[in-house]
């Protein structure tokens, strides 16, 4: 450690003799020691200390009001991870003694009267042992500081692929992109009403935009057709959700694991007769379950080349006759519950004229 950091070191003095308390802080300030708090009453120690935290405290044990080891029983109590080193200084220097303030956190014991430079020499380690942990611990907290932002740097740099993912989709079914934007904010909004945490919430933002990434492996001829299509063609559209949940398979975020789930299951249907898997009732993922009701709710409020844009209480309605059959009952309770909410985020986000 440098001699002008450690010189630069807090030192309180704490004795009630006068005296004692002008010999330490002369022989301290002789070696380049300037930043001394000499104080003579020990009840002043704890504020003191709350006030400015020193590197290194000189205590007496016998001294009136509070003796040394209740001074250090008040600084034990305040539970500070960087609690300076204390040098006890005594003319009582028992075996009970050394322990008891050994216990308490003492660092170290000196005896009266002692050797000038013995004291220099046991002031200068301890300084330099302190100030080179406190050193550790600040180099450490900015690494942390540095890992957490990269951890951020490639958290939005994951969202802004995933989000681009999202769009692939609807660009190819000839969309804005704002479908994205509509059933991804209700889904959010659902998950966090059936008691999602907020990490959970956030992660429902995030991955349902994906629940149609299976759409690019699907013909253009197909999925751009302005009528209806085949029982034929229509079991081809239907694979987009395998496919879909295939191209999200493997990967090991959370993210991603539940963008897989939700693209697999949100064509399923409560009744069973959804597709892939045929799944019934609470079989289905509740995320499957919440972006089936936002999703079908925008797709019927949002115009195509194939429909005009149906009213909202036209597809209101639609959600709650379908209550049990596609849906899931509780979901639709939930969905009924925050209706204004979920209409406001329909027209902020509305598709341009």
């Amino acid at each position: 450690m440098t001699p002008d950091l450690i010189e630069r070191s807090s030192i309180f003095i704490v004795d009630d003799e006068q005296a004692n308390l002008r010999l330490l802080n002369k022989l301290l300030a002789r070696q380049g020691y300037h930043h001394l708090v000499p104080i003579q009453d020990s009840r002043e120690v704890l504020a003191r200390y709350q006030a400015q935290r020193p590197d290194l405290i000189l205590l007496d044990i016998s001294m009136p009001h509070l003796d040394g080891y209740q001074v250090m029983a008040q600084l034990n109590a305040l539970n500070d991870p960087f609690m300076p080193p204390i040098i006890v200084i005594t003319a009582e220097y028992s075996r009970e003694q050394i322990l008891k303030a050994l216990t308490l956190g003492a660092r170290d014991l000196i005896g009266k009267p002692f050797d000038h430079n013995e004291l220099l020499m046991r002031v200068r380690n301890l300084l330099d042992v302190q100030l080179a942990q406190r050193l550790l611990h600040d180099q450490k907290a900015v690494l942390e500081d540095m890992v957490r932002m990269r951890t951020e740097d490639l958290k939005q740099t994951r969202l802004q692929v995933v989000r681009r993912l999202g769009r692939v989709a609807e660009y190819r079914d000839n969309e804005t992109g704002l479908h994205i934007v509509r059933m991804s904010q209700v889904s959010a909004l659902l998950a966090r009403s059936m008691g999602w945490s907020a990490d959970q919430c956030e992660l429902m933002l995030h991955a349902s935009p994906m629940h149609d990434i299976g759409k690019i492996g699907i013909r253009d001829e197909i999925l751009l057709k302005p009528g209806k299509l085949t029982v034929s063609e229509f079991n081809i559209m239907k694979t987009h959700a395998s496919i879909g949940a295939d191209m999200l398979a493997g990967d090991d975020s959370e993210l991603l694991q539940l963008a897989h789930t939700i693209a697999l299951s949100h064509h399923e249907k409560w009744d069973g007769s959804g597709y892939p898997g045929g799944l019934i009732g609470q079989a289905i993922p509740m995320a499957g379950r919440i972006v089936a009701v936002a999703d079908v709710f925008d797709a019927l409020t949002s115009s195509r080349p194939y429909k005009e844009a149906w009213p909202v209480d036209k597809a209101v309605a639609y959600i709650t006759e379908n209550s049990g059959k596609h849906f899931d009952p509780d979901v639709v309770v939930h969905f009924l519950r925050h209706l204004p909410e979920i209409i406001a985020i329909v027209e902020f986000h509305a598709e341009p004229a």
